[in-house]
């Protein structure tokens, strides 16, 4: 049995140890794949290929005629076909709900970050600036308390529902839009329509998967319909925003500010709007990195491949 690694080096930089795999086969790791012949080269005669953001489209998988398995090293698995692998009878696995803590974290510090400016402060102290004040204490920008504010989310699902627990604790209101409120009859939130949440918050938070109706949600439109000081988030999927539009927004102060873990293309192009945009703090995909999610991620990839050598898969997208 032969397993592949695609792309490595994002789970895996060097702290972990890939040695379980052995168990199930002969392991060839890749930390990078940035080319669709290479993924070709390297993968035409694995059984298992394991990847996490490398492509497999369907004419990669019609090449690989010794594939049984696709394990994806994420949530997300958008980057296979999935029809294709099915149609060969090869089911791709995920690992679902491995990151929910650690990016429900990245989302309070987006909102911390905006509410209390400690990079800002931080900043200025080490260039000299306390050491020159006449005064004990100074503002470099104005700081606000999250407690009385209200936090929007848009989603409800397992990373939202954690964002929410986060948010009672500094006391904030939360209102939720989701598609089916009804199963959750007990969440001690507030759901409402959209357009409510976008006119009442501080904060909009995104945490929905990324579809088809959710590709540029956060478009002019929508933008139009939130409060002029409020703040969007986005540690979902960099698709769902319409930079354009986000950075043109901030630009002319029609929102206070914007923060993403993620962005449309990764890494982005130089020329992408947001990047010299006003008031955007921007972080390069690494929400869900924490050290102890990573261990966690591999702990389901090697409950994802005894379920599938044992001959009851578990976690299959494509069933």
């Amino acid at each position: 049995m032969k397993l592949v690694i695609l792309d490595a080096f994002a789970a895996n930089p060097g702290d972990l140890d890939w040695s379980f795999l052995n168990k199930y086969g002969e392991v060839t790791v890749y930390d990078r794949t940035p080319d669709p012949a290479l993924t070709v080269e390297r993968a035409k005669d694995a059984d298992v290929v394991i990847l996490n953001k490398t492509p497999l489209t369907r004419e990669t998988v019609e090449r690989l005629p010794k594939l049984r398995l696709v394990a994806v090293l994420a949530t997300g698995y958008n980057v296979v076909d999935v029809a294709a692998c099915r149609e060969r009878g090869v089911p791709v696995v995920n690992v679902p709900s491995y990151a929910g803590f650690a990016v429900a974290q990245q989302t309070m510090a987006f909102l911390l970050a905006f509410a209390s400016r400690v990079a800002e402060h931080s900043a200025s102290v080490l260039s000299g600036d306390w050491v020159k004040s006449p005064d004990f204490s100074y503002f470099t920008a104005p700081t606000s308390e999250l407690c009385g504010k209200t936090l929007g989310l848009i989603g409800y699902g397992d990373i939202g529902r954690r964002v929410a627990k986060m948010a009672a604790a500094f006391e904030m209101r939360v209102l939720v839009f989701t598609a089916h409120p009804e199963k959750y009859p007990d969440a001690p939130v507030t759901f409402v329509p959209l357009d409510t949440l976008l006119a009442q918050s501080d904060f909009v938070s995104l945490h929905v998967p990324q579809t088809q109706e959710t590709v540029k949600l956060a478009n002019e439109s929508f933008l139009s319909r939130m409060k002029p000081t409020a703040v969007l988030i986005n540690t979902a999927r960099g698709g769902e925003v319409d930079e354009e539009a986000v950075a043109s927004a901030l630009n002319a102060g029609r929102i206070a500010g914007f923060a993403a873990d993620v962005l449309s293309t990764e890494p982005p192009r130089a020329d992408n709007p947001l990047l010299h945009a006003k008031n955007v703090l921007l972080t390069p995909h690494i929400a869900w990195a924490a050290y102890e999610t990573r261990v966690r991620l591999l702990e389901i990839l090697d409950k994802n491949l005894a379920a599938f050598f044992a001959g009851s898969p578990i976690n299959v997208v494509n069933p």
